[in-house]
């Protein structure tokens, strides 16, 4: 229970006076049964930590609850300090009011993300459970819902339930609702909006050539008695100008059962394909519902027509045509104070970065991320690996087994009709290595395959023999792979891959993870390798881990994707190494996005058309000796150099790196210009402070 104290009067009744603002903003014009209308229900929340008694009662005085808007999380400041943080229940309350409520109109409502298990209630009664995390989830409270004020109730509890994935994962699990809400209404001929969260219409594409292809769309329509004679479906397929490509009509017909399933196909002569970051032009399809001739239900969703096909030996082909898949593993937007309850400003600003970055593909996990995150995707070309919670452990139980079933099928209903997601991922480092896993395993993916025969499965497999059973289950294999960190050396990826591939020369292999730890606080060269569970992660040896990495990655096309572990770093509760407790440092960029870390821009020098200049080591501002190694990552072709303004020779730089030895620092401050020949510059300032005499020329400073 809270220890919160009472609001002082003055503040209760500004908090009244917000929430019925809110209240009158939301009842706005009637509803009508002539059209969907979708309502935010973001603001006017007020919020309990711990379970509460009656939380879920109309007549419960929550003035002294604290009053949030969506999306909110508990878990800000403890799941960012590392060690335990709150992982159990916590009680949003709202008031719903309505002016009116039609007669056959369905009202449902849609929450983004509930982590991990919320439960619904309207008025005193329940309405909705579900279970999972990081899909929508959609309530149908109709029949619970009278005309003027609606009290709406939500519990959500993170704590760590046997049967709800993930059981397991290096990952702090913000619980709340830490994305947006809103009401639907539609009328009762409508889009069918229970079908596990997803659109209720549905695009796919086949035999795509520059020629042609074919496109099928699946609509799922809720037809109520007694209207067939007077609905129809319309579908048209929109170019990106918003011209029309095709379209058809058909009345609908007196069926047996409310539920129909509609299909339409079309032959598209020369097509515009969607080409990855190439070219990631977008259809659109319109899917209206009539009845008398007016529109009252509505979906559109955006489409790309394309092809994807994985050779063993060729990668990853894009319509026909070899793709390099490389990116990196992107975790669920985060920032400082907010967690996982981020906006879609920090979404955008992680997109214009990567984009920055150069990246052709993402993998998403370790579970379904937030719309805007596919949307995103589609409009930037990337090629997107997406998977399911299964990470780390599992439960053998009929109950884990359906909860994991069921965010399969949410995470391909939602995502189905993104011409980015290329790739279902059905698991990540499952370390019970036996039948009760391969069962499982196998299970997900004759379900993924039902679900969308399409596109192929993948897992990411870790710590366990490299062809097992595990291994064998999915269509495309990865492995997660850090020698050079954890064991080995940096140079064994190479041989290890090569090994691997003559053994298992049909089976398409990937990297779905690799990566070092960094601190942009600590610095240190030449670095030595550090320790991963200490407290010391040098900046340096993480760039020249992935120096060396890449160099071994882009010689083998048979590699279908690659992804560095990872974007930025991330909220980790159990760790406690690199700077501070509570994070993975592997990031290429710091947790509040504000640093890139050398890596990043060793990577951008490879990946990346625009023009380059970067001096490696730029926070090692503080040194001790006069002599020192400059490093330039660029993808220019002649880079020169200048020290407090004398000019030194310029370099061509060799694998997208340019360096001096031995350039002679001043005594005390030192500005340091490097200049390309595409227009581009970069500069920092260093400082030397020379050791006393009696003590050791320290080659690297803590900052």
């Amino acid at each position: 229970m809270s220890t919160r104290q009472p609001a002082a009067p003055a503040r209760v009744l500004a908090r009244c006076l917000l929430a019925w603002l809110a209240a009158l903003a939301f009842i706005g014009a009637p509803a009508t049964a002539s059209a969907r209308q979708e309502r935010s229900l973001d603001a006017g929340w007020r919020f309990q930590l711990g379970d509460v008694a009656d939380a879920a009662s109309p007549d419960l005085d929550d003035a002294c609850w604290q009053a949030v808007a969506l999306p909110h999380t508990w878990n800000g400041s403890d799941g960012e300090a590392g060690g335990d943080y709150h992982r159990g229940p916590g009680w949003y309350r709202r008031d719903l009011p309505l002016a009116t409520l039609e007669a056959d109109s369905r009202y449902v409502l849609q929450f983004d993300g509930a982590a991990l298990v919320a439960d619904v209630w309207i008025n005193g009664r329940q309405a909705g459970h579900h279970a999972g995390g990081f899909a929508a989830f959609r309530v149908d409270i109709t029949a619970l819902l009278h005309v003027g004020r609606n009290q709406l109730a939500v519990r959500v509890d993170n704590s760590h339930d046997a049967d709800v994935a993930p059981l397991g994962g290096d990952f702090t699990i913000f619980g709340g609702l830490y994305r947006g809400v809103r009401l639907i209404v539609v009328p009762a001929l409508h889009f069918d909006l229970m079908d596990d969260g997803g659109p209720g219409v549905y695009v796919s594409a086949s035999a795509v050539s520059s020629a042609h292809a074919r496109l099928q769309v699946d609509a799922r329509v809720l037809l109520p008695a007694g209207v067939a004679r007077r609905a129809r479906l319309r579908l048209v397929v929109l170019d990106a100008n918003g011209a029309r490509v095709r379209a058809a009509e058909r009345r609908l017909a007196p069926a047996d059962a409310p539920l129909q399933v509609l299909r339409q196909a079309w032959r598209i002569e020369r097509p515009h394909l969607w080409q990855g970051v190439r070219d990631p032009y977008l259809h659109r399809l319109r899917a209206q519902l009539l009845l008398g001739g007016v529109v009252v239900d509505e979906v559109d969703v955006a489409f790309g027509i394309r092809s994807v096909r994985v050779d063993a030996q060729r990668g990853l082909l894009l319509n026909a045509r070899r793709y390099a898949l490389h990116g990196v593993n992107l975790f669920h937007p985060e920032r400082p104070g907010k967690g996982t309850a981020v906006d879609a400003g920090d979404m955008d600003e992680d997109a214009h970065m990567l984009q920055d970055l150069g990246v052709t593909g993402l993998r998403l996990v370790h579970f379904q991320h937030p719309q805007r995150v596919y949307d995103l995707a589609d409009r930037h070309g990337w090629l997107l690996w997406t998977e399911i919670p299964l990470n780390s452990a599992l439960h053998d139980t009929p109950a884990f087994r359906d909860n994991l079933a069921q965010q399969l099928r949410e995470l391909v209903k939602q995502n189905f009709n993104h011409p980015a997601v290329v790739v279902w991922g059905l698991g990540n480092e499952v370390y019970q290595a036996d039948a009760v896993a391969d069962a499982l395993l196998a299970r997900m993916h004759a379900l993924a395959r039902q679900l969308d025969p399409s596109r192929p499965t993948a897992y990411a497999h870790c710590c366990a023999a490299d062809d097992d059973a595990l291994a064998r289950q999915t269509d495309l294999i990865a492995y997660n792979r850090y020698y050079g960190w954890y064991d080995g050396q940096v140079d064994d990826l190479g041989p290890w891959a090569d090994r691997l591939h003559a053994r298992l020369p049909q089976r398409p292999i990937a990297l779905s993870e690799y990566g070092s730890g960094a601190s942009v606080l600590q610095q240190q060269e030449p670095p030595a390798r550090p320790v991963p569970a200490s407290a010391w992660h040098p900046e340096q040896y993480q760039a020249l881990f992935h120096e060396a990495y890449w160099r071994q990655i882009r010689t083998r096309p048979y590699l279908w994707a690659s992804f560095v572990w990872v974007a930025f770093d991330l909220a980790s509760a159990g760790r406690h190494e690199g700077d501070r407790n509570g994070f993975n440092d592997k990031g290429l960029a710091t947790y509040d996005r504000r640093t890139r870390k050398d890596a990043w821009y060793w990577y951008q020098a490879n990946w990346s058309d625009r023009p380059l200049v970067y001096i490696t080591s730029r926070r090692f501002t503080q040194r001790t000796q006069d002599l020192v190694d400059v490093k330039v990552y660029t993808n220019g072709r002649l880079i020169s150099l200048s020290v407090n303004g004398r000019e030194l020779a310029a370099q061509v730089p060799q694998d997208h790196v340019a360096l001096w030895r031995g350039v002679k620092l001043d005594v005390g401050d030192n500005r340091l210009v490097v200049t390309g020949d595409r227009g581009q510059s970069d500069a920092v300032e260093w400082r030397v402070v020379p050791a006393p005499p009696d003590s050791p020329r320290a080659a690297s400073a803590a900052q």
